[in-house]
């Protein structure tokens, strides 16, 4: 088979989030090499008719999705995807319209709260002029299809676009932490502990997402911090439906009081940084946990299934101190760097990189 890898455009002086791009691209490439397919890395930028015409030459069969951002906005993510849906090109990964709602974080909580899934109260988005969606039948996204299945299933996809539900009402007001987070981009872009604020009302807050939202690709919101435990649960697709890997958690190593415990965009892509080395993953858990640890992996494939996912994905959780989690974000196509959360799930569940990449390959 003829596959293409698409990933984003990179500049030798943009971020190391976005470097990251071309090691994704290359350990594909590798596996793909491996399995017996003919295998090439394409660029992917605005110019989507140049992409069209690089596909017809290299006489493309699959493309195999990395784009995570166009022209360095992950609000664009989706754009790709509609166009090869346009040529009737087959993909792997999320279609485009489950891309589209799970990039968008707070479609992807309006989303959560209308099919019962758990997730923190929100406030904003500042722009306020940002659409929301909200489906009208549960569980409505394309399933697309199993591994070895070939075709996907049709369903039905109704939406509309409106104000999002009230969040449950509050006991004590608003007199609590929340936390400032992009709209639109992932990789923890523009998160650090400034944008943790306390907050008695909401009047409070909407001036502080206008500050942030330029540090945060122009669109941002606040989310009630939920103080706790932080999970990773990855899924990979099976003839069974999605298989949910080993559940990760991020160990806070030496976080005084002073330290805010989250996972910023220092703690996943600045070496230099304190949070870098003292926020590892890990997969031991006690037996004191099990009930938890199902609860999580029950969690995640619902989302798997709410959201019309395929492929691959990654859900993050919060847990607070009586047990309870929040869905934090449901990752469509995740990282899959070899130092990546994902990858060390396969480890763990001892299936290697090549055979991830053809499970992925099949889901289509």
């Amino acid at each position: 088979m003829r596959v293409a890898i698409i990933h984003d455009a990179v500049k030798d002086s943009d971020a190391p989030d976005a470097q990251d791009a071309i090691v994704q691209a290359e350990a594909v490439k590798e596996a793909l090499l491996s399995l017996g397919h003919h295998a090439e890395i394409l660029e992917c930028s605005l110019n989507l008719e140049g992409l069209v015409q690089r596909l017809r030459d290299f006489r493309t069969d699959t493309v195999f999705n990395l784009v995570e951002s166009l022209n360095g906005h992950g609000r664009l993510i989706h754009l790709p995807l509609f166009c090869l849906d346009a040529m009737g090109m087959p993909y792997t990964g999320a279609c485009a319209e489950s891309m589209l709602l799970t990039s968008h974080k707070i479609m992807a909580k309006s989303h959560m709260r209308a099919n019962g899934l758990p997730t923190a109260d929100w406030i904003g988005p500042y722009p306020s002029s940002i659409p929301y969606t909200s489906v009208l039948n549960k569980f409505s996204l394309p399933q697309r299809g199993r591994a070895g299945e070939g075709e996907m299933q049709q369903s039905e996809i109704r939406c509309c676009f409106h104000p999002p539900p009230a969040p449950p009402s509050r006991e004590g007001g608003l007199s609590e932490k929340w936390i400032i987070k992009s709209v639109w981009e992932h990789a923890s872009i523009g998160l650090d502990e400034s944008g943790l604020v306390q907050a008695s009302s909401e009047t409070d807050i909407l001036p502080l997402l206008k500050e942030k939202a330029p540090m945060m690709g122009g669109a941002c919101f606040a989310e009630r911090f939920i103080e706790g435990r932080e999970f990773n649960l990855s899924l990979l697709c099976g003839f069974e439906g999605p298989e949910v890997l080993p559940p990760a958690e991020i160990i806070f190593q030496d976080y005084g009081s002073d330290r805010i415990r989250i996972v910023d965009y220092k703690a996943k892509w600045d070496p230099d940084s304190f949070a870098y080395h003292h926020t590892p993953r890990s997969f031991d858990f006690g037996p004191e946990d099990s009930e938890l640890l199902e609860r999580l992996k029950k969690l995640a494939s619902d989302c798997w299934t709410a959201f019309g996912l395929s492929g691959y994905a990654r859900v993050d959780f919060r847990v607070d101190e009586k047990g309870n989690p929040r869905i934090l974000e449901v990752n469509a196509n995740p990282c899959i760097s070899p130092d990546a959360g994902f990858a060390a799930a396969l480890e763990q569940a001892k299936i290697p990189f090549t055979e991830a990449v053809r499970r992925i390959l099949a889901d289509i």
